[in-house]
């Protein structure tokens, strides 16, 4: 009895690795990028008016695969399950804008390729002016968020404990309904959705405030041990950094904080 449950856990335990050995060899092997990213985090992912799913991430990943010759797969994740599908297989990588800092060892990164930080949305009229404003406020955030892991971190114990309550939320369309309605007086949010965000919106009605809760670095992140796959990606990334492409896209989605220069140096000084 004993040899055949010793026998049946070791079989689970090579299927298991079976599995992990198909999930990070998939992308190279069948020349596929399937890319997981939330649909509605403008302006990196999202669905436009034309029902495509566009942005600054998903247009590079889009370039990323023309050079390649590869076929990218968009596709739209719960991002509370982002891991779950990554470290199944569904999906080849998280490439949305995904903060590295608080989760290096969690996955394989490629370099950094935008700087970032996250801020405070308030209403233009709420009379907060600064997160010392936001005592005894409601404050909303993403769920599974990088505003919400900075908004844990010890180094903002002090504000968070201040706030009368701090709430989880689906999308950030909602964190606004919350704010339009009174339900929140305040949303926490990286920088760049924040403009974009304001921009769709009545101008003027929104204020980013000028303080920052945290700074921080978005990159693409695979399953542990897929440097492969990861490597090909970013070559081609860097390819498209340095004909210019990547400065273009940024434009036109006025995203703002480009670094894969950065990284370039840093590695130029190494050598």
């Amino acid at each position: 009895m004993k040899k055949k449950a010793l026998a049946a856990m070791m079989a689970a335990v090579l299927a298991v690795g079976m599995v992990s050995a198909v999930s990070v060899q998939a992308g190279v092997e069948d020349e596929t990028l399937v890319v997981g990213f939330d649909a509605e985090y403008p302006p990196f992912g999202y669905m436009n008016d034309d029902g495509e799913y566009v942005g600054f991430d998903l247009d590079l990943a889009q370039m990323v695969c023309d050079n390649l010759g590869w076929e990218l797969v968009k596709t739209p994740i719960n991002w509370d399950s982002k891991d779950t599908e990554l470290n199944s297989g569904n999906i080849d990588c998280i490439w949305n804008g995904f903060t590295i800092n608080g989760r290096e060892d969690d996955y394989t990164w490629s370099e950094p390729y935008l700087n970032n930080e996250q801020v405070i949305v308030v209403a233009a009229d709420s009379g907060i002016e600064s997160l010392e404003d936001l005592a005894g406020k409601n404050v909303v955030v993403q769920a599974a968020s990088a505003a919400l892991d900075a908004l844990n971190n010890e180094d903002n114990a002090d504000l968070t404990a201040s706030f009368a309550s701090l709430t989880e939320i689906a999308d950030y369309n909602t964190a606004f309904m919350n704010i339009d309605s009174g339900a929140a007086d305040a949303v926490a949010v990286d920088v760049g959705v924040a403009k974009y965000q304001l921009s769709q919106r009545e101008e003027g009605a929104y204020v980013i405030l000028d303080e920052t809760i945290q700074s921080e670095q978005y990159g693409i992140g695979f399953a542990l041990g897929n440097e492969e796959l990861c490597d090909i990606v970013w070559t081609e990334v860097v390819k498209l950094y340095e004909s210019g492409a990547v400065d273009e896209l940024a434009e036109q989605y006025d995203v703002d904080g480009i670094c894969i220069g950065d990284s370039l140096a840093t590695e130029a000084d190494a050598e």
